[in-house]
C-alpha cells in the first residue's frame, strides 16, 4: 500500500507537457499582439499569462495612431472602435495657469488622427477574442512562466506554474514578453543597461463629473506634476514624484497630499477626500532600461522585457506593439518551416533597436531637462519656457511631437499574409 501511494504521488507530480512552434511568456500588449499575428500567419502559438484576467488598474490606456493603423491593416479597426473609448486629437498641457498646446495629431499620415483612450484590459480582451478564433492560437491564463528549458546553448521551451501543477512547453521559439521585471530574461542571463529614471509615479482613482475640464497631457506647477486619464466616471491619476520620494510624502500626511492634488487641479477639491487612506494610492517605480542583446538561440525578448520605457508620452505600449509587428513580419515564415535561427532573431533586434534608442533618449532628455527641474521648483510658474512659447506661437511645430508620440521613429506595418483559418467559436488548449 505504501508503494502504491508513493507511485500515485509520483504520477501526480509528473508535469504536463505540450509542444508548440512559439511560446510567448506574458499576455500584455506585445505578447497578445504577437500571438494574434502569428496565429493569423499560420503559426501554432501559445501565450502564457500569469493572471486570471487582464484587469490591472495601473496599465497604460493609450492606443496610439500607429497601433490603430495596424488594426486597420488587419481589418479590425471598425470593430475595435465600437468599444467604449475616448478620442484625443490634440495634446494640451497646463503649465502654471496657462494652457499650452503641445501636439496636433490632425496631420498624421494615418487613418486615425487621434489617440484612443481605452482601459488596457478592454484592448487585451479584444485581441484575445479575435486570436482565439484561430485553432492554432492557445491562451493559458493563470499560467506563469518561471524558467527556461535549455539544451546545450539553445532554449527549447519554458517551465510554467499553473493551478494544476507544473507545465512544460517545448517550442522552437520562446518569446519573453513578460514585462520590465521579466522572469524569462533573468533566467536567460541577459545584461540590462540602466539608463536612469529620476521619477516615480503615484497612481490613484478620483471620481469624475461631467463638468470637469477635458483630457490633458498633464498639469505642472510649483513642484507638482499630475497626469489624468479619463475613464468616464473617474480619473485615473498619476502624480509624478522624485525617485524615492514616497516616504517623505507619506510622512507629511495624507491631508497634505490631498491638498497638493487640489492645488494642481482645483476642480478636484471636492473629491480628493475619496482618497481615504494610503491603500488607495499605489507606488509605481519608474525604470528606463534596455538589453544589450535581445536574443539567444531559441529565445527573443520584446516589449518591456527588452526595453522598459518611461511613462512620459505614454508611448511604451506603442513600442511594444511595434516590436510585435516587426517580430511577426520577420519570424512567421521561419517559424512555419521550423527553421528559425539566431540570425532571424538578431534581425528583429536590429530592426527595433534604433526606435528604442531614439525614444528612450528623448524620454531621458525630457525627464532630466523638463520634469526634474519642474519637480524641484517650489514657486508658481509665471513665464513659459522658450520651447513652450514656440509651440504656442507656431502651430506647425506641434506636428513634430505629434509624430513622435502618435507614430514613433520607425512605424511597422503588417506584412504577413492571413494563412490561419478563423473559426466562429474560440479554441481552447
Amino acid at each position: 500500500m505504501a508503494n502504491e501511494a508513493t507511485a500515485h504521488r509520483a504520477m501526480d507530480a509528473t508535469p504536463e507537457r505540450v509542444t508548440t512552434r512559439c511560446c510567448i511568456a506574458g499576455g500584455g500588449p506585445a505578447g497578445m499582439m504577437l500571438g494574434f499575428l502569428l496565429a493569423r500567419a499560420g503559426v501554432d502559438v501559445a501565450v502564457l499569462e500569469k493572471h486570471g484576467d487582464f484587469l490591472r488598474d495601473f496599465r497604460g490606456d493609450t492606443v496610439h495612431p500607429s497601433t490603430l493603423e495596424v488594426l486597420h491593416e488587419l481589418g479590425l479597426l471598425d470593430d475595435f472602435l465600437k468599444r467604449p473609448h475616448q478620442e484625443v486629437r490634440d495634446l494640451v498641457a497646463y503649465v502654471g495657469k496657462q494652457s499650452v498646446p503641445i501636439a496636433d495629431l490632425s496631420r498624421l499620415p494615418t487613418h486615425c488622427k487621434f489617440i484612443v483612450l481605452m482601459p488596457q484590459w478592454d484592448f487585451l480582451n479584444f485581441l484575445a477574442e479575435r486570436a482565439q478564433r484561430y485553432s492554432n492560437f492557445h491562451l493559458r491564463m493563470e499560467c506563469e512562466a518561471t524558467d527556461i528549458l535549455v539544451e546545450g546553448d539553445c532554449v527549447k521551451g519554458v517551465r510554467a506554474a499553473t493551478k494544476r501543477g507544473e507545465l512544460q512547453v517545448r517550442a522552437d521559439l520562446v518569446v519573453a514578453a513578460d514585462g520590465r521585471r521579466s522572469t524569462i530574461r533573468a533566467k536567460a542571463g541577459f545584461e540590462v543597461m540602466t539608463l536612469g529614471a529620476p521619477i516615480d509615479v503615484l497612481w490613484m482613482r478620483i471620481p469624475r463629473t461631467s463638468s470637469d475640464p477635458p483630457q490633458s497631457l498633464g498639469r505642472v506647477d510649483a513642484g507638482k506634476f499630475l497626469v489624468m486619464i479619463n475613464r468616464a466616471d473617474y480619473w485615473q491619476c498619476a502624480f509624478v514624484i522624485p525617485k524615492g520620494g514616497f516616504d517623505a510624502i507619506r510622512a507629511a500626511g495624507l491631508d497634505r497630499f490631498r491638498n497638493d492634488i487640489a492645488e494642481i487641479a482645483p476642480f478636484l477639491s471636492d473629491r480628493v477626500g475619496e482618497l481615504k487612506s494610503w491603500d488607495d494610492i499605489k507606488l509605481l517605480s519608474v525604470a528606463v532600461d534596455r538589453l544589450r542583446q535581445w536574443c539567444r538561440p531559441g529565445l527573443l525578448c520584446i516589449g518591456d522585457a527588452a526595453h522598459a520605457m518611461s511613462p512620459i508620452g505614454g508611448i511604451g505600449i506603442n513600442l511594444a506593439i511595434q516590436d510585435a509587428v516587426a517580430a511577426a513580419n520577420l519570424l512567421s515564415a521561419p517559424l512555419r518551416s521550423g527553421t528559425v535561427s539566431i540570425g532571424d532573431l538578431l534581425a528583429v533586434q536590429e530592426r527595433r533597436m534604433f526606435p528604442t534608442r531614439a525614444t528612450q533618449g528623448l524620454q531621458v532628455f525630457v525627464q532630466d531637462r523638463i520634469v526634474t527641474p519642474a519637480l524641484k521648483s517650489k514657486t508658481p510658474i509665471r513665464e513659459l519656457p522658450v520651447a513652450l512659447k514656440v509651440l504656442r506661437a507656431w502651430p506647425w511645430v506641434r506636428r513634430i511631437p505629434a509624430r513622435v508620440v502618435g507614430v514613433g521613429f520607425r512605424p511597422e506595418h503588417v506584412k504577413t499574409a492571413a494563412i490561419g483559418h478563423e473559426n466562429a467559436t474560440p479554441a481552447h488548449w
